[in-house]
């Protein structure tokens, strides 16, 4: 069988990540240990975890003509992520996110959209196959690539943020955690005919299908040492198990353990995992 192709559409950012034992409390300054620099965004590391994972992709999307842009495409350009649609943006510089990671493995992130903000509806060109998008980028830009997708659409509703029911009712596979799923209420995303899998963390997942639970699966035990990039691995390799006909129990487990092997080693991409890593997981 000839690997999905996926183009997303999205985010594509420099990570500035500072450890700290904990993470602080409003108003309350920590002090921090190691500084380091990630490539990530939400579009890019659903990208290179895709094609980790062994799909054909491309990226549509924005980033400044700076230093940071290098560093920030690194890992997708190695990694044979297709950047042919990637745009260099002459007034606005590539995002950044300010990262927090406490010892436990959570975090608390801030992002500065950049040349992300400045994704156009004319810069999606047409997409044959299958998407990915998120919301890291204009709405009305995610609206256009809902519209020039042929294929299969998967929509990972993060952050948070108000969306029409037109893009919802667009999208094939929804994506959401616990919290974004408050936010937009469940039996607005329970759709007939579509798919929602909401994440619960290290509780696992749960996948509906047209408002019925069709699937719960649980992670694999890990010890996590960075968080950042789980929830973006989750949907590459859900939209990915989809679009190989897998069966929906094992579409899922297959997302579940994906992100917790995301979760063994610091950085969003750099600790994306391959298919053989993910699947000698699900057999421990």
């Amino acid at each position: 069988m000839s690997a999905p192709k996926i183009t997303v559409v999205g985010s594509i950012n420099l990570d500035i990540v500072a450890h700290a034992d904990r993470l602080p409390l409003p108003g309350e300054t920590v002090m921090g240990g190691a500084l380091a620099l990630y490539p990530g965004g939400k579009g890019a590391n659903q990208a290179l975890a895709a094609r980790r994972l062994g799909a054909e992709v491309s990226m549509m999307a924005r980033v400044g003509r700076d230093a940071h842009a290098g560093q920030a495409l690194a890992l997708l350009r190695a990694g044979g992520v297709d950047l042919s649609g990637v745009i260099e943006d002459d007034r606005h510089p590539t995002g950044v996110a300010l990262i927090v990671v406490s010892s436990d493995g959570e975090n608390q992130i801030v992002v500065t959209p950049g040349a992300n903000g400045a994704l156009a509806p004319e810069d999606v060109d047409a997409i044959p196959g299958a998407a990915i998008c998120q919301l890291e980028v204009p709405l009305e830009t995610v609206e256009a690539a809902a519209r020039a997708c042929e294929g299969f659409l998967a929509l990972n509703l993060a952050p948070a943020r108000p969306v029409p029911d037109t893009l919802l009712t667009r999208a094939d596979l929804i994506v959401a955690n616990e919290s974004e799923a408050a936010f937009y209420g469940l039996d607005r995303l329970l759709a007939p005919g579509k798919r929602l899998a909401v994440t619960l963390g290290a509780r696992g997942a749960v996948l509906y299908s047209s408002g019925v639970e069709r699937a719960r699966a649980t992670p694999p035990a890990v010890t996590p040492v960075d968080t950042t990039g789980a929830g973006d691995t989750f949907v590459a390799a859900l939209t990915l198990a989809l679009l190989e006909g897998r069966a929906e129990a094992d579409a899922l487990a297959f997302a579940c353990a994906a992100g917790a092997a995301a979760t063994l080693h610091h950085g969003a991409q750099s600790s994306l995992p391959r298919r053989e890593a993910v699947e000698d997981l699900m057999r421990r």
